[in-house]
């Protein structure tokens, strides 16, 4: 299975794309799409909607798994992540591709099996699992590469939001 990892942020959104097959991971690509704070907010969210609109078809994956806005104490920024979230999730819907929502401690169960888990230890495990040569910069990728493999350890797919 090919899974589409996703952090969403305005400024960052991190990106992981991971193929799962028999409990082994192999890295596939990973990245970030950025934008300036320059650009107005409506543009920002077309650029990281074509980006990863361009990343759905150049890879295909079967799913996208995304992270579920945490608890923002500033209303702006939580507004405006839940607008590139929202942008993310019509990339995907728009290629029809199933989305699945993971909340940060789902995340961090899947990937360390402890929920309260801090941001070194699930960084270092996704470097880990993924057989990589060093913990992916910036940390919005190695966090969207954590929601891709959180995705395939589930093996729940059915009971978890989902659009077709």
């Amino acid at each position: 299975m090919i899974i589409l990892g996703i952090d969403p942020g305005l400024a960052i959104v991190g990106c992981g794309i991971i193929h799962y097959e028999g409990n082994h991971f192999k890295i596939i690509a990973y990245g970030s799409i950025t934008t300036p704070s320059t650009m107005s907010v409506p543009m920002r969210l077309k650029k990281i909607y074509d980006e990863l609109n361009e990343l759905i078809i150049k890879y295909n994956p079967e799913v996208v798994a995304i992270e579920e806005l945490f608890f923002n104490t500033n209303v702006k920024t939580a507004l405006l992540v839940g607008q590139a979230r929202g942008v993310a999730i019509l990339a995907a819907a728009n290629n029809t591709k199933e989305v699945f929502e993971y909340t940060p401690l789902q995340v961090k169960q899947g990937i360390v099996g402890y929920g309260r888990a801090d941001k070194t230890q699930v960084q270092q495990m996704v470097k880990t699992l993924l057989n990589l040569p060093e913990i992916p910069k910036p940390d919005d990728v190695a966090d969207a590469l954590a929601v891709a493999i959180c995705h395939a350890h589930t093996g729940n797919f059915k009971n978890m939001f989902k659009i077709k």
